[in-house]
């Protein structure tokens, strides 16, 4: 079932984030839509809410999952990575082949539950050099590029920025306002991670401010898309604000909700 859309009109457009592994909501969340636009994250490597899920409880363990949940909501970084080191250290083979394998799998399962036509850019968990292997002909990646859907243009920037979590595709910020600046004017801008407002990056439930862009808030301003999209922030205090005339939407946490956004003209 989608959510409430932000227009009533002839095109439809279904918008998903933090997909997670969720792969059998996304295999329905094109339903009823002209197009789908998947803002990344599709990796599932740790559940932060069942830690029997993902990569890395397969690999070292539920409670193993558990503990190292804990030192990270607790901001302990340090020892969270020294955990992980210490559980990689009794893997004989190499830890790349290891996670190639793993994130392979999922990709497998995900990239086939896309409906034909998706728009897809990269979350800060993905892997974006093996995305070329799994997305089809109906699928869509874009980076830093713009596309026309129903008459309007798309940007779309994928992945994050850097943090202590180390997350597979967080780049610097100039690489990430270099994006932003190539896209240019849109109608609709379309990021993995939000713009740095208070608001809008900080995780209720995690109790954390997450890394927003501040290129990018710089370029709503600017630019004024008629909407911004986001993801990123599972629980955020505000999903939806105004800047200037730019309506900015958390598209939602698809791992969790299994909805798609809408999006109508």
């Amino acid at each position: 079932m989608a959510s409430p859309s932000l227009r009533t009109g002839s095109t439809r457009i279904h918008v998903v984030s933090d997909v997670h592994g969720n792969v059998r909501d996304l295999a329905r969340a094109g339903e009823g839509a002209d197009a789908l636009v998947c803002l990344g994250d599709l990796i599932l490597f740790l559940d932060y809410a069942d830690h029997s899920r993902g990569i890395f409880p397969d690999l070292f363990g539920v409670e193993n999952a558990r503990r190292i949940v804990e030192l990270r909501t607790a901001r302990r970084f340090a020892e969270a990575r020294e955990l992980g080191a210490r559980l990689w250290a009794g893997v004989e083979e190499d830890r790349a082949a290891v996670m190639e394998r793993a994130v392979r799998r999922q990709y497998a399962e995900l990239f086939a539950a896309f409906p034909t036509p998706t728009y897809a850019t990269y979350g800060n968990v993905d892997m974006p050099p093996l995305w070329g292997e799994y997305a089809g002909p109906g699928t869509s990646v874009l980076d830093g590029e713009r596309v026309e859907i129903g008459g309007r243009v798309f940007g779309f920037v994928g992945g994050g920025l850097r943090t202590p979590m180390r997350t597979p595709y967080e780049i610097g910020d100039e690489e990430y306002a270099a994006k932003i600046e190539a896209v240019g004017e849109v109608d609709v801008l379309c990021t993995h991670i939000p713009p740095e407002v208070p608001e809008l990056v900080y995780d209720t439930v995690a109790r954390r401010f997450e890394r927003g862009s501040r290129a990018l808030l710089d370029a709503i301003r600017r630019t004024r898309p008629r909407y911004a999209l986001f993801g990123h922030v599972h629980q955020p205090l505000a999903r939806r604000m105004r800047i200037g005339g730019t309506e900015c939407v958390n598209v939602g946490h698809f791992a969790g909700t299994g909805r798609p956004f809408v999006l109508q003209w």
